[in-house]
């Protein structure tokens, strides 16, 4: 068996591929200027989701260069195209860097996790409500202390970046100092990150209870400091309706009114025992999702993870106020917490993004959660094609976290983040893509026996930090 094949070269001329020709792509004007870098080999971005209504979608909603280059300037997107057509436009000197039996996509992005969950990752043996109390709650008691809280941001964002993952929306813990440890770590790389303090004022350990009062003005100190400094970005994060009061979620809410383009991030229908929970804490309440929807907390920057139990008018109700679901398949699975229904948030139109939900989830790695996340669209008697996991991890997040207009994919003028994939990572991977005779065959060979042993490099605005 040929093992060094170049898998790369040899897949433009095999059925399924949507080789871009090189007139579709840029004129024929010289590439000049300072600080340009480019990227050669196969690269894949979205355009679109694949799932669109439209019969072609799928050929019509990525672009893949079997032989691609990619070329930033500071740290941008510059050009994109056919290498045997951009690289004589390329200024001399131009720092170029050839990665073969590889594929570059761009960076992973995670909707959903949990950075003081990090050292519980893996913790046996218990369902939601009884696994926070056992587990999350004691370990984020830690946060209170500041060298503890950097020491973990900064093994956690490791993690992510050694898993291809270049921006994540992420809980903090309750403490304020844990958002500023969490920020001044990804500042030091330069990442787009959006995080928030967790506020919980009731149905918790003393040790982690705060008040609406000093939620609000924690939270607000941090959004003045934080805030659009660099590339980060706020959140506000009440845990979940069960440890927010009215008083709470009411000036959770008038925070998003006060600052317009801040997040909400929170949690919603994870779990029958809590969905059944909320409806005995907010009796007027018409559902789950409407313990939220009272207070303001629903709109075109609000995530809500898992979202497994919903009812139709939750569906409804979150495609209208243009809210995003993070899908969280392996933490709904390690939990028992039950299977996401990615077609009916499809057919509401709901923005969805991929979670890690770490440490409920059990991996960092987004490859390793399209594993999960297509086992759980079988189980459920759907489908989950390649093209549409990874149209999910990279530009259907951007668009869950409405980031889509400068990150997700390589359209010119976006930050450049970007991981590369290696298809020889592993001897089994590498034997199994010499069987592949298309690009989606390849995707879902990534997604089913990749992980972070699969991620070659990852870049943050051009510089490579993985």
């Amino acid at each position: 068996m040929n093992i060094g094949l170049n898998l790369g070269v040899n897949l433009g001329v095999n059925l399924g591929v949507n080789i871009v020709d090189e007139n579709q792509t840029a004129a024929a004007d010289a590439i000049t200027g300072e600080n340009l870098k480019a990227w050669r080999g196969s690269i894949l971005h979205f355009l679109s989701d694949p799932d669109a209504a439209d019969a072609n979608a799928v050929h019509n909603s990525y672009q893949y260069f079997c032989d691609g280059l990619l070329v930033t300037q500071s740290g941008r997107v510059a050009a994109l195209g056919n290498a045997t057509d951009l690289l004589p436009r390329l200024s001399a000197g131009t720092a170029l860097t050839h990665y073969r039996n590889a594929l570059i996509v761009p960076g992973f992005i995670d909707t959903h996790i949990h950075y003081p969950q990090t050292e519980m990752i893996a913790a046996y043996g218990e369902q939601l409500l009884q696994w926070l109390q056992t587990y999350t709650f004691p370990v984020e008691r830690k946060f209170e202390n500041a060298e503890y809280a950097a020491t973990t941001a900064a093994f956690f964002l490791r993690q992510l970046l050694c898993n291809g993952t270049t921006t994540a929306l992420v809980f903090g813990s309750v403490h304020p100092q844990s958002v500023e440890a969490f920020f001044n770590a990804a500042e030091a790389q330069n990442l787009r990150m959006i995080c928030g303090k967790v506020m919980m004022d009731r149905n918790a350990p003393d040790y982690l209870i705060d008040t609406p009062q000093s939620a609000y003005s924690d939270s607000e100190a941090l959004i003045a400091k934080w805030h659009r400094r660099g590339r980060l970005q706020y959140a506000v994060t009440p845990r979940f309706a069960p440890t927010s009061s009215a008083e709470q979620l009411r000036l959770a809410g008038q925070l998003l009114r006060e600052h317009a383009d801040v997040y909400l991030h929170t949690h919603l229908a994870e779990n029958l025992d809590e969905v059944a929970w909320v409806k005995t804490l907010f009796p007027g309440c018409k559902h789950y999702l409407d313990s939220y929807d009272q207070f303001g907390l629903l709109g075109r920057r609000s995530v809500f993870a898992h979202g497994i139990h919903l009812c139709d008018d939750e569906y409804r109700r979150l495609g209208a106020s243009r809210s995003a679901l993070a899908f969280c398949p392996t933490s709904n699975l390690f939990l028992g917490s039950g299977l996401f229904n990615l077609k009916r948030a499809q057919q509401y139109r709901i923005n969805v993004g991929l979670g890690t939900d770490v440490g409920g989830g059990t991996s960092f790695s987004l490859l390793q959660t399209l594993n999960e996340a297509y086992k759980v669209q079988q189980l459920r008697g759907d489908t989950l094609t390649p093209f549409k996991a990874f149209y999910l991890a990279t530009l259907g997040g951007a668009r869950a976290l409405d980031l889509d207009h400068c990150i997700g994919n390589f359209a010119a003028g976006k930050e450049a983040d970007f991981t590369v994939l290696d298809y020889r990572a592993t001897e089994l991977l590498a034997m199994r893509m010499e069987q592949c005779k298309s690009l989606q065959e390849r995707l879902f060979v990534l997604a089913m026996l990749g992980d972070d042993r699969a991620v070659k490099a990852t870049y943050i605005m051009g510089e490579q930090l993985k």
